[in-house]
């Protein structure tokens, strides 16, 4: 794989499956923020899980993740029971969830999570059409990233799920979404339905729209003429509205319904 970390503030990373479950420093569920010197509250710090049951992939993603100031990785998992238990005692802001792992695979692991409400999810998988990926997404994973991305790119990718944003690697969107929208993959017949978005306003067909290009908050916040914070309140109502469970979902709906 092509991880490639440079520097890290680690002091050292995990390279054994025995290292899985370790918590890091700080043990409050939720986001953190450390003090300044000022003693305000610093930046934002995104609590990250890591379950991958390959010990050395596990440990290089660990070592790029804690590269990153504003990213604690608050504990590890070695396989989907595992990660599904850890969520549930840490409270992590986001799972890394790999799709292939012993006793409970990534996409039962990832509906757990996603059905209880206890982090976003992020998949990491091999191949970039793997029907886990599929099950994944529509189990309510917030976006899925190739095990070959930079190391900068995965990093990015953690932020942009903290903030609310799907992600989704750029070379298997299109292949992606179209894979996702065809018959054997797609929602039940209820879903396709074009009334389904009858309960929508206007604007917030304009957004499901924009999330079907795949826009990011601040892109439909510049097309759509309105400051980013109003656009997450109508991703996060059509969302609720739509009984869906993250706005990559959204997206997928968008391409079927062609709007």
């Amino acid at each position: 794989m092509t991880f490639a970390a440079g520097p890290s503030n680690a002091t050292g990373a995990p390279g054994a499956s025995e290292a899985s479950g370790t918590r890091a420093t700080s043990d409050a569920p939720g986001v953190h923020g450390a003090s300044g010197a000022s003693g305000g509250p610093g930046p934002r710090t995104i609590r990250v899980l890591v379950a991958e049951d390959q010990s050395a992939v596990r440990a290089g993603l660990v070592l790029i993740l804690r590269s990153a100031p504003d990213i604690d990785v608050a504990g590890e998992a070695a396989d989907g029971e595992e990660a599904v238990r850890l969520a549930r005692e840490l409270r992590p802001d986001l799972v890394l969830m790999d799709v292939q792992m012993p006793k409970l695979d990534g996409v039962s692991a990832t509906r757990q999570v996603v059905a209880e409400g206890l982090a976003d999810v992020l998949v990491l998988t091999t191949f970039d059409l793997d029907e886990y990926v599929f099950g994944a997404l529509r189990a309510g994973a917030a976006g899925f990233l190739l095990k070959n991305t930079e190391a900068k790119d995965l990093i990015e990718a953690v932020r942009t799920v903290a903030r609310g944003e799907g992600m989704i690697a750029p070379a298997v969107t299109r292949r992606l979404i179209a894979e996702f929208a065809a018959p054997r993959a797609a929602r039940p017949a209820q879903g396709a339905d074009p009334s389904v978005i009858d309960v929508l306003t206007r604007r917030e067909r304009e957004v499901l729209s924009c999330l079907g290009e795949g826009l990011s908050n601040a892109e439909i916040a510049g097309r759509l003429s309105m400051a980013e914070a109003t656009v997450k309140t109508h991703v996060s109502r059509l969302l609720g509205k739509l009984e869906l469970r993250s706005r990559v979902q959204a997206a997928v709906l968008a391409q079927e319904l062609g709007i």
